[in-house]
């Protein structure tokens, strides 16, 4: 029996939990993925990821038996057929903050009728000899998440969800709590009421919702699935390291006259 798509796995309401990638560094997707995640998503907005290190970053990923997504740097037709092109499972489109903004990355995402997208040849397409079989399954098993960082895009969001070739989303909680002039405070009953209110939307919605839990937090990841969030990212290879220097450093402190 196949394993399901991350798409089927999605729209049956299954919980995933997946990673961010800050580092453009294979062995670390190597072991990343080994480590269980059921997905990683190469980070092209915020770090000094390239093109190149993506496309190898994706075959590491989905060659060690991952399932590679790319969270690309602006909804940009351009930026996400370079992601899937590379063979990107998916993208995670970044301030989608209407209906004409997911509409958009859904035209993005998928070939003609249904879409826009341009007809390219490359890894995806089995290097030019394999196009219509990629359609194919491109049309089946693409995943398009859009990322609700902004306030506007949390008013939006029942409408945005509406929009078909959408698959899900996930909320940016420290660009949308900047977005209200808190950034980070997650403490501010203004930040906590919108916090709320997509969390209603989240156990009332047949799409799932997703939440970045930036730090590693058993208990915060636990509040989450409690709280009904299905599409978990869980830390970021850079946060994992970062935090695991720092505990070592503070042991090795103590070790000093």
């Amino acid at each position: 029996m196949s394993t399901p798509s991350l798409k089927e796995q999605l729209r049956d309401g299954r919980l995933t939990i997946g990673s961010w990638l800050s580092f453009g560094f294979t062995p670390l997707c190597e072991m990343m993925t080994h480590a269980g995640f059921d997905w990683l998503v190469i980070d092209m907005e915020h770090t000094a990821i390239g093109v190149a290190d993506q496309f190898q970053m994706i075959q590491v990923i989905e060659l060690a038996g991952g399932i590679p997504l790319v969270r690309v740097g602006a909804n940009d037709p351009l930026l996400i057929k370079r992601a899937l092109d590379a063979g990107a499972h998916g993208v995670v489109v970044p301030m989608v903050n209407s209906v004409a903004d997911a509409e958009a990355a859904v035209q993005a995402v998928y070939y003609p009728p249904r879409g826009k997208r341009g007809a390219g040849l490359s890894r995806a397409q089995t290097y030019g000899l394999g196009f219509q079989a990629y359609k194919e399954k491109a049309d089946l098993e693409t995943v398009l998440i859009v990322q609700i960082e902004h306030i506007d895009a949390a008013r939006n969001l029942e409408a945005i969800l509406q929009v078909d070739g959408v698959d899900g989303f996930i909320v940016g909680p420290y660009d949308l709590s900047g977005s209200m002039g808190h950034p980070g405070n997650w403490g501010d009953p203004e930040v906590q009421s919108i916090l709320r209110h997509l969390e209603k939307i989240v156990q009332e919605s047949s799409k799932p919702g997703g939440f970045h839990v930036v730090h590693s937090n058993h208990e915060e990841l636990r509040n989450c699935i409690d709280r009904g969030y299905k599409f978990i990212a869980y830390g970021d290879d850079m946060i994992f390291l970062a935090e695991k220097l720092k505990d070592e450093a503070g042991f090795l402190k103590t070790l000093r006259p």
